[in-house]
């Protein structure tokens, strides 16, 4: 990553631009070509260095809920669920940690009953005692990439 995709990552975090032409608003602002600024995030997708560009909406305030949850897997079993856990849909991230609860994935569904319904789904399909951990109070943690 250079210094470049650096302020692309962090401009992109400031805000994105609600108007008819988004990228081209943000290419200027970093005074880079339109098809510069779209290849960069192509580039920076497909090598893992993002794993996802999009909205991040306030599902509570749009009448979902958010949750972490965390699994203790038997480690001959973790790519197996691994795959179940992720074939939910509404699995929004899922982490392998170095912890007894080895498997942390955040759900974000429309309602708060789809949550518990997701979590027992979980349940049952693995066969293993999914621990929800809801927040009980927000942060907001900016990441800034220093040049």
């Amino acid at each position: 990553m250079d210094d470049l995709d650096r302020a692309i990552i962090n401009t992109l975090q400031a805000g994105f631009p609600i108007s008819d032409a988004p990228y081209a608003q943000v290419a200027a602002s970093l005074a880079i070509s339109t098809e510069d600024l779209l290849a960069r995030l192509q580039a920076l997708l497909a090598d893992g260095t993002l794993t996802r560009f999009g909205p991040l909406y306030n599902a509570e305030q749009a009448g979902g809920a958010l949750t972490l949850a965390a699994v203790q897997v038997p480690e001959a079993r973790f790519d197996e669920v691994t795959a179940i856990i992720n074939a939910f849909p509404e699995v929004a991230h899922n982490y392998a940690r170095s912890h007894t609860l080895n498997m942390w994935f955040v759900l974000a569904t429309e309602t708060p009953q789809q949550q518990q319904h997701t979590l027992a789904a979980i349940a049952g399909q693995t066969g293993l005692q999914v621990y929800n951990m809801p927040k009980l109070k927000e942060y907001f943690v900016n990441l800034k990439l220093e040049a």
